[in-house]
């Protein structure tokens, strides 16, 4: 997969090439482009906002650089183009998992107020939110998505059924795990996980996965409203 960012601030993305997706780049199993939009002003002292239309408090982003920093990537019209915005629709696994099976995905991290409509009309294919709450900028959000789908993608885990148990992969909250020692200060690992029962296990685990999203996310399975 390739996936090309927009932003103003590029330097904020160093995170994307540690851990796990930086190996998965060096693999060539992902690969990650960072745009500066300030590259693409006209303005000479690559102003990249302006005041809106109408009044209002703070800036807006002209859509002038986005425009031509969109249209100069290789592909762009193919590509799956994404807005970070906090009216976007709600971002989730089943999202993730998704966008996981696109070739080439073009991600735009807004700034200040947000960006001119017009480049929303023009050029994007959907405006996507991390929750409901609002950050400075997409940037962050940028890399929850770049990271959440990632994890699907072959190549990036070193098991990528590992992604089949995780949270929200099944409408439920995980199960609580455990490892060595298996007494630490006081406090046992459940019995049937030493059991060697592996139905008994899955069952277990069942269980706590029902238990833990009833309690913190009734939501999910349809309780609490």
């Amino acid at each position: 997969m390739r996936i090309d960012i927009l932003t103003l601030f590029p330097e904020m993305f160093a995170p994307l090439q540690t851990s796990l997706l930086g190996k998965a780049q060096d693999k060539n199993a992902l690969e990650i482009n960072l745009i500066n939009i300030r590259d693409f002003s006209k303005d000479k002292h690559k102003k990249c906002d302006d005041y809106t239309f109408g009044g209002g408090n703070g800036m807006l982003m002209t859509p002038q650089p986005i425009y031509d920093a969109i249209t100069s990537i290789k592909g762009y019209k193919r590509a799956y183009k994404i807005y970070m915005s906090p009216k976007g629709i709600t971002y989730n696994q089943e999202k993730a998992k998704t966008l996981s099976q696109k070739k080439h995905i073009i991600i735009l991290c807004g700034h200040y107020e947000g960006i001119d409509e017009r480049i929303i009309d023009l050029l994007i294919d959907e405006e996507i939110s991390i929750g409901d709450y609002v950050l400075t900028g997409g940037e962050i959000p940028a890399m929850a998505v770049v990271d959440s789908l990632s994890r699907y993608i072959d190549g990036v885990l070193g098991d990528i059924n590992s992604t089949e148990d995780e949270s929200f992969s099944n409408g439920l909250l995980e199960y609580p795990q455990y490892t060595r020692p298996q007494e630490f200060m006081g406090l046992k690992v459940p019995d049937v996980l030493v059991s060697g029962d592996h139905q008994k296990v899955d069952q277990w685990r069942k269980e706590q996965s029902i238990k833990i999203t009833k309690k913190r996310r009734p939501e999910l399975i349809g309780e609490g409203k």
